[in-house]
């Protein structure tokens, strides 16, 4: 069991130039190289560096296009939350979904980098800093703001999978972002996500593994998706959102998905996809709980 820390003061958000000599994501985390993805569509993204983790940004869409992190498991501090969300100010703010798009509605920021899963380090310092680096709205995507089942095996999954891969160092890469489909329903200014992935790489078994995930908060009545999608935005009304559904996904599907470049991964997928399977959602395995994941290939 992980002892707490003693607490560390307050600290304020770091500024641009501190934020620019961030580290990031580290590609050799896992002892095998696991490069950031990109993605396959020519789209303008910006790289932002932060501690432990990075975003590739789509100014276009005012969100994350994916966040990858290193998650060291064997060093996880507990920490309350800080909760100061932030614009980064290494990008404009009308290129940021900031707190307008949350103001006086049901809407969650929705971590992308979970901030307990980034809350390690070889200091209290360390730790404390990692975690306040999770609050900018870089790493944010809108989420209904009802937690059911669903959600909580989304938040669950990391510190799941951190117990379960057969690794001695615990630790992980873990990549997530929301699928931006074109298809989007319209927002306060941009298009509001109805899905989530995420993909987890591991060492097991003397090598590199992974697994991939989807959260959906789309409405289940999908025959009037189209109509009340319409409905809302002609209302300036919150896109109906419905129960979260968490999945195990092949790997491959999810680079299908949302245009992020993941061979690698899907490569070593302990969830494969048989050539005769369509690849739409009949492939996908609905959890409902943790046990279902899936890790055996």
């Amino acid at each position: 069991m992980t002892v707490p820390h003693p607490p560390v003061p307050a600290t304020v958000a770091a500024s641009a130039d501190q934020l620019e000599h961030r580290a990031g994501f580290d590609p050799t985390f896992l002892g095998v190289d696991v490069p950031m993805p990109g993605l396959a569509a020519e789209v303008p993204t910006v790289l932002l560096p932060y501690l432990h983790y990075s975003v590739l940004f789509r100014p276009d869409r005012r969100l994350a296009a994916l966040t990858a992190l290193s998650l060291d498991g064997a060093h996880l501090v507990p920490l309350a939350r800080s909760d100061s969300w932030q614009l980064d100010p290494r990008l404009a703010a009308e290129l940021q979904a900031g707190p307008a798009i949350y103001a006086n509605n049901i809407l969650d920021r929705g971590h992308l980098v979970m901030r307990a899963s980034s809350t390690w380090g070889e200091t209290a310092e360390e730790a404390h800093r990692a975690e306040i680096d999770t609050f900018y709205f870089t790493n944010a995507a809108p989420q209904a703001a009802l937690f059911n089942q669903g959600r909580e095996l989304w938040l669950g999954l990391e510190e799941y999978l951190q117990e379960h891969a057969a690794t001695f160092d615990r630790k992980l890469v873990v990549l997530a972002g929301p699928v931006l489909d074109q298809a989007d329903p319209p927002y306060r200014g941009i298009q509001i996500p109805l899905r989530f992935w995420k993909v987890v790489a591991f060492i097991q078994d003397g090598g590199l593994a992974a697994t991939g995930y989807v959260l959906d908060q789309s409405p289940l009545i999908d025959d009037r998706l189209e109509t009340l999608l319409a409905e809302a935005a002609a209302a300036g009304a919150v896109p109906p959102l419905g129960p979260f559904r968490t999945f195990q996904v092949p790997i491959a599907h999810i680079a299908e998905l949302t245009g992020v470049r993941l061979g690698q991964l899907a490569a070593v997928d302990r969830l494969p996809v048989a050539p005769s399977v369509d690849k739409g959602v009949g492939a996908w395995r609905e959890l409902h709980a943790l046990d279902d994941v899936q890790f055996a290939a």
